[in-house]
């Protein structure tokens, strides 16, 4: 970190790499204007990240707001302004946008650090969308600096991930001008963990299983008791309509978070249908009764705004499989949504006893098996006799002797090779399990057979690694077997989370 960069705050978890990046684009001494963008999902902590950037340089923070007027936010972020340049709410009479901008500008510029963050700027352009026309108006102006220190440095901020793509996308004012495009993730699973504070791996699995890694529903929801553990902690918030993280609520609050999504109903639909198991588009369309070609913006408004991924078959062209990313969505539309009576009644617990079964199958299974993905691709490298693996995913195997397709929950190409090309040399094997049961010989004896079919089929599988992801831990046969083997890597639950 160069000397003139400001430390990130302790109560800034995580975020090293994007702390880093904001504070050199702040700290850039060139003398002209300069544009970043940050986007990211509601609750991913953009907000406190950049709250805490203008805090630690003396920049200015404003923040739209839902609803409100163009008259009122003028006047607003006019006394934000004002109040910066230490004179009284009221003062500045702005007449509209431009000199608003103009003034922001100005009066960072006299403050030590020339930050202005504008934040849920989406909420702005709903009624005022010449902003980022006058913005580029005054990028053009200021790309000559004048002053000794360095010029005006902007961030504009939003959650609606669809509307802040488009500022720089094409023909609009800003394309080409922004020097940073920060997405804004969510914490990963080890990062949640400890954001969280949870010792128990086991609960640390289940509370990110339903709220994904979204730092922003911790104020919100609290941690889960450690002598209570999941179940009691899950009926007390997901499942409780009193509470802002029932789940219901919260679907609906982050479904209106884009502009885009307008006929809620049909895209309440789609993320059924998904969260049931349809996985193309044809299938999708089959679900509601429609057409494969009336699905394809919706699930493209999906996919941009975050909701749903698609993933790509690693070592084949085929359909990718449409799944859903956000795992509260997932929760409403399998637990909460089909429950939705009785939990409304108050019987939260009977709910969830009557659909833990489903959570186990539809959405713990799966979650688990996407932390075995995620596992490989940001920390199996330690691990790894080849180092650091290529692309991660997915794929199918076809056994023509057999006449049956093998599914590979993980596969990891080596580093250099492209997804899909053929005689790809495969680094990674695996198979996750979140079964009650420990896993065994026939488990290895699956993936190797897998392996011999991928050498038949003209893959590199002289380095191949196989690996098998537990939840519930390995007889000691295998145990013993795999400390005498440098193929073979057993994961269980503390090795996933780096524990001991």
């Amino acid at each position: 970190m160069g000397k003139n960069m400001p430390a990130k705050p302790e109560d800034v978890v995580d975020r090293d790499r994007e702390w880093d990046l904001l504070t050199e684009f702040v700290a850039d001494p060139d003398p002209a204007m300069r544009l970043g963008i940050v986007s990211g999902r509601r609750r991913h902590g953009k907000s406190y990240l950049l709250q805490a950037l203008s805090e630690k340089v003396g920049g200015l923070y404003v923040t739209a707001v839902r609803e409100e007027g163009r008259l009122p936010a003028i006047r607003r972020f006019s006394d934000a302004i004002a109040a910066h340049a230490g004179l009284r709410p009221g003062t500045l009479r702005l007449a509209d946008w431009r000199e608003v901008l103009s003034n922001a500008l100005d009066v960072t510029a006299r403050s030590g650090t020339p930050l202005l963050v504008i934040d849920e700027l989406p909420y702005l352009l709903q009624h005022s969308p010449d902003i980022p026309g006058l913005l580029q108006q005054l990028y053009d102006e200021r790309q000559r600096g004048t002053g000794p220190g360095p010029g005006p440095r902007v961030i504009l901020c939003g959650s609606a991930m669809s509307v802040m793509h488009e500022l720089l996308s094409g023909t609009k004012p800003l394309r080409g001008r922004a020097v940073i495009d920060l997405r804004l993730g969510a914490f990963d699973y080890r990062a949640s963990r400890a954001f969280w504070q949870i010792e128990d791996a086991m609960t640390a699995l289940q509370v990110h299983a339903v709220l994904g890694g979204a730092p922003g529903y911790r104020p919100v929801a609290g941690r889960p008791d450690p002598s209570d553990g999941f179940a009691p902690w899950l009926t007390r918030t997901l499942l409780d309509p009193g509470r802002a993280v029932y789940s219901r609520a919260e679907t609906e609050y982050l479904l209106r978070e884009d502009p885009r999504i307008t006929q809620h109903t049909l895209y309440y639909d789609i993320l059924t249908a998904i969260a049931r198991g349809a996985t193309t588009p044809t299938k999708i369309g089959a679900a509601l009764e429609r057409q494969r070609n009336a699905v394809a913006h919706p699930l493209d408004v999906l996919e941009s705004t975050g909701y749903i991924q698609r993933e790509q078959d690693i070592l084949r062209p085929r359909h990718p499989v449409i799944t859903l990313a956000d795992p509260v969505i997932r929760f409403n539309q399998l637990i909460t949504l089909p429950q939705a009576a009785v939990v409304e009644q108050g019987f939260a617990e009977q709910a969830w006893q009557a659909a833990a079964p489903t959570f186990n199958s539809r959405i713990l299974g799966p979650h688990f098996e996407d932390l075995a993905r995620t596992f490989t691709r940001r920390y199996a490298h330690t691990l790894l006799p080849g180092g650091l693996p290529g692309p991660v995913g997915t794929t199918e195997v076809a056994d023509p002797a057999a006449r049956t397709r093998h599914e590979v929950d993980v596969i990891a190409l080596a580093l250099g090779e492209r997804p899909q090309a053929p005689r790809a040399r495969i680094a990674l094997l695996g198979e996750a399990k979140a079964t009650a049961a420990r896993r065994g010989t026939g488990d290895v004896q699956r993936l190797e057979h897998i392996r011999t079919l991928l050498a038949g089929q003209g893959y590199d599988t002289t380095g191949t690694t196989l690996a098998l992801f537990s939840l519930h831990g390995f007889y000691p046969d295998l145990v013993e077997s795999a400390a005498r083997r440098d193929d073979l890597l057993l994961v269980d639950l503390p090795a996933l989370y780096g524990i001991g």
